[in-house]
């Protein structure tokens, strides 16, 4: 009856402990919806590792990471004074480590919290947080104001464009290593591991922590098999209406009922950003296909997409079988692709 997500645990085990070994200093990311797998269970893999920071995305997100892994807490999200940022939990206070974008939030953070850990971001080509060379620099004299501070290192968050950054983070490097401030410690996101180990090479004073999601999750996707169960059949001929919009069908066929729909991220699929003519024409095909009625589903039968009957609905979605394709029975499992971080699965079973 369920959205189910299967994992192969040893094979899912074996790749996360591959990546541990192959990246010193690695920073698993547990966010959003945990790539699927939920927060908790990530958490949990996280200690098993045995990994001494954990990578998280918001405030909110703290407690639910906090409770099943025991070591630091690095916040991806810059502090701001304001929200759950303020309301930190005094319990977890030593173990979190904040990120922190602006030179007015540093002098604030510290002001609340004088022994605050702290990671400075510097803004790379990505633009989305950070300080300029400049503002970092200035940081020197707001810590010197608050000798408690713990700075533990500077930011930087890059591209997804895996193999093209070494240049910028060299260009970046130069003002981190003409800082004031004792740094030996650089946190990044999204370099390839050729990258990584090139900017050890280069720079072997400094210790290059990765902070890593996707590619630790979600890099061994033979582990993972995602079904949904078939809930109901119905046997329709041409014309016969059926669904919430009451549409009739094409031709004669099969209408199936199969669990898995909006509540659960099927239908709302997050964008992929394919800017190419091929990706955008594909975009105008998918269109052309929702402008007649005609959309092709995330559900597979014999190794087939099928098609949406209508919209999916909240917890199930209708699909149309044409005539002489095998029907599964009521109970049966299908193949159903999608995006991890943006599906939550009603069941996850380690097998």
């Amino acid at each position: 009856m369920s959205l189910t997500l299967t994992i192969d645990g040893d094979r899912w085990r074996a790749h996360l402990r591959s990546i541990a070994d192959a990246e010193p200093g690695l920073v698993p990311v547990a966010k959003g919806n945990g790539y699927g797998f939920t927060l908790g269970r990530l958490a949990r893999k996280a200690q098993w590792l045995g990994v001494d920071t954990v990578a998280v995305g918001t405030y909110e997100e703290l407690s639910e990471v906090a409770s099943r892994y025991d070591g630091s807490l690095l916040v991806l999200t810059p502090w701001r004074p304001f929200g759950a940022a303020t309301e930190l939990d005094p319990a977890l206070a030593r173990r979190v480590i904040h990120t922190v974008s602006r030179i007015a939030d540093l002098g604030d953070l510290l002001g609340r919290q004088p022994d605050a850990r702290v990671v400075l971001e510097r803004s790379t080509s990505m633009l989305r947080h950070g300080m300029t060379a400049r503002e970092l620099w200035s940081t020197a004299e707001v810590v010197r104001d608050h000798p408690k501070a713990r700075v533990a290192g500077v930011a930087l968050h890059l591209p997804l464009a895996n193999g093209a950054h070494l240049s910028e983070v060299h260009r970046l490097m130069t003002e981190v290593v003409a800082t004031e401030l004792p740094l030996d410690t650089v946190w990044v996101s999204h370099l390839s591991s050729a990258e990584l180990s090139a900017l050890r090479t280069a720079y072997p004073d400094f210790t290059f922590r990765p902070r890593i999601g996707t590619n630790l999750w979600l890099g061994d996707r033979s582990a993972l098999h995602v079904t949904a169960t078939v809930l109901d059949v119905h046997e329709v001929e041409r014309g016969d209406g059926f669904g919430y919009r009451h549409r009739t069908a094409p031709k004669a066929g099969h209408v199936l009922v199969v669990s898995g729909g909006t509540a659960h991220g099927i239908g709302l699929e997050a964008p992929l950003g394919d800017a190419s003519l091929k990706g955008r024409a594909a975009t105008l095909a998918r269109g052309g296909m929702d402008a007649a009625g005609f959309v092709r589903s995330p559900f597979s039968i014999d190794g087939k997409q099928r098609l949406f009957a209508e919209p999916p609905h909240m917890q199930a979605s209708m699909l149309f079988l044409p005539h002489g394709a095998r029907v599964p029975a009521v109970g049966d499992a299908v193949d159903v692709r999608v995006r991890y971080t943006a599906t939550a699965f009603d069941r996850i079973v380690t097998a």
